[in-house]
């Protein structure tokens, strides 16, 4: 998986603070102001962004990047509290009256070896829920969107002059589970600390180049739902099927039937998806086993096509 590009870290940073910032006492160019503030900031902020790319930590398992996340923001004068739903981390930064907004990073990794030869590359690995052991990699871009998540607050906390409110920063846990939000709320996210009036969020793309931001109108991310399968059989000796129930075969009818969720039963107008990601049965060449697992990813826009598509499953 190829590592993306630190630049967009500081497009993000500036281009948040300038949006909070915009509408505070007139003054000097906030854009130019934050600029200047930036360019200081971003050796700094590189070096932590490397060694976050080079200690990832699996989903429920972000106790260290929790902890660096809230090492950054304490000395910002940030009320920090950590262990909010697990390994979530909020930090409340108050000044004055005037709207709260709630800016959002995620903290795990992924399951991914990575391959990029980079001198920072990772090369950890960990156990994951299941028991084995996994190379972990940020392969989905959290390290940056930690970073940037840093970085906003620094320029900030530097510019309390400039704006009025309160901000809320938060480390979500366990995204790439779908898990970590729900255990946010669970705790109290909302009740516990300030409800926000809107809530900011980024998400890298390695489409767009360096450096650049995308805006859109509209849902830009999909709703996931994870969906975990056990195809149950009766095993036996691969030279005699005849006396199984066969789970990789019913297992194989399965995953082609899923395909025509999307092709057959969805209006071409809407936007589904199923994947199935893992499918994991058997241990040996000439044994038939008693079953087969398979781990599915679902992605929709809306709550009528995430139900349609959970019930056709």
């Amino acid at each position: 998986m190829k590592s993306h590009s630190l630049p967009f870290t500081a497009a993000w940073t500036m281009t948040l603070a300038v949006l909070l910032v915009s509408a505070g006492p007139v003054g000097a160019d906030p854009q130019s102001v934050l600029s200047e503030k930036a360019d200081r900031e971003f050796a700094s902020l590189e070096l932590f962004y490397r060694d976050l790319h080079q200690h990832p930590e699996l989903s429920f398992q972000e106790a260290n990047t929790a902890r660096r996340l809230a090492a950054q923001l304490q000395p910002l004068g940030i009320e920090v509290t950590p262990g909010v739903g697990g390994h979530g981390v909020v930090g409340v930064l108050r000044n004055g009256p005037g709207p709260t907004i709630l800016i959002r990073t995620d903290l795990d990794a992924l399951p991914v070896k990575e391959q990029t030869g980079l001198p920072y590359a990772s090369t950890v690995r960990m156990t994951n829920e299941l028991g084995a052991a996994v190379d972990v990699m940020h392969a989905c871009g959290h390290d940056i969107h930690i970073t940037s998540l840093v970085g906003t607050a620094r320029l900030l906390a530097q510019l309390k002059d400039r704006w009025s409110g309160t901000l809320v920063f938060i480390g979500q846990p366990a995204e790439e589970r779908g898990a970590g939000a729900r255990a946010m709320l669970a705790d109290g996210l909302f009740t516990r600390f300030p409800k926000p009036d809107y809530c900011l969020a980024l998400h890298v793309n390695a489409e767009l180049p360096a450096g650049t931001l995308g805006i859109v109108e509209g849902p830009v991310l999909a709703n996931v739902d994870s969906v975990d399968v056990m195809i149950r059989g009766v095993g036996g000796h691969g030279a005699w099927p005849h006396k199984t129930r066969d789970p990789i075969v019913l297992a194989a009818h399965i995953i082609v039937a899923l395909q025509t969720i999307v092709s057959r039963e969805t209006d071409p107008l809407d936007s589904a998806v199923v994947t199935v990601g893992s499918i994991h049965g058997g241990n040996k060449h000439n044994v038939i086993p008693d079953e087969v697992k398979l781990q599915l990813t679902v992605r929709s826009f809306s709550d009528e096509m995430r139900e349609k598509t959970v019930a056709s499953i």
